[in-house]
């Protein structure tokens, strides 16, 4: 059993940086890829970014490749996503997700997900 809990979120004007994170409470973390999907105002919740159980692969939706950078710290049982030169339609509530297996980009592939942070990005 893994439980997410996220932050970082807030409102911000475009071009600026954010950082979000998402700690995971278990003794496992290391052994799970972890994800982060965002869901905007009546839309499907997307895929953003994934990251391996070691860091060593990452994977980016087309949209926010070479902004945003997914990392981890399995020493501290979280996962990062630093937002670079946000968008207003990057507006959406971010969650992290958690997998027992390798990466997906695939909302139905994770099996544990927190509550979400918000983020709200102005023009």
């Amino acid at each position: 059993q893994v439980q997410l809990v996220e932050s970082g979120g807030g409102l911000v004007q475009a071009g600026v940086s954010l950082k979000l994170s998402c700690v995971a409470s278990g003794r496992t973390f290391s052994s799970y890829a972890m994800g982060w999907f965002r869901q905007a105002p009546g839309k499907e919740r997307e895929f953003v970014a994934a990251i391996s159980w070691s860091g060593g692969n990452t994977y980016y939706t087309g949209s926010v490749k070479g902004r945003f950078t997914i990392s981890r710290d399995n020493l501290k049982n979280t996962v990062y996503l630093q937002m670079n030169s946000l968008k207003p339609e990057a507006t959406a509530v971010y969650y992290c997700a958690a997998r027992d297996s390798g990466t997906s980009n695939l909302v139905a592939a994770y099996k544990y997900w927190g509550q979400g942070t918000k983020v709200t990005v102005s023009s």
